[in-house]
């Protein structure tokens, strides 16, 4: 087995838990798997400056690109980008800080 295919398999066994009070109701909790390069590099091409500035819109496509159930599946696609805009901005914020909170932008890296 190749290296990069030991790298993927280590990386896919792993999701951190985010329970979201205010879905509570109607989702118990996401599931998430780390951040990958191409996942950054997926939203940085329509979002220029995800790492050090994130917009709303760019918080709601991490959500849609990362958010599982407990069987892995894809909680929310693009057609529900209209109705997590319409959600409560702490909550979206909140959310996007989780999956994203294991990144260290270039500049605070350069510091230590």
């Amino acid at each position: 087995m190749s290296l990069g295919k030991k790298l993927a398999e280590l990386r896919s066994g792993t999701r951190k838990q985010i329970e979201v009070s205010e879905w509570a109701e109607v989702i118990p909790v996401i599931y998430v798997r780390p951040l990958s390069a191409g996942d950054v590099d997926k939203i940085q091409r329509k979002h220029k400056d995800f790492i050090n500035n994130p917009t709303v819109a760019a918080m709601v496509d991490l959500i849609i690109l990362k958010a599982e159930d407990k069987d892995g599946e894809k909680l929310f696609s693009l057609e529900d980008k209209a109705f997590l805009l319409g959600e409560e901005l702490s909550v979206i914020s909140a959310v996007a800080q989780e999956m994203f909170n294991d990144i260290v932008s270039a500049e605070e890296a350069e510091k230590n």
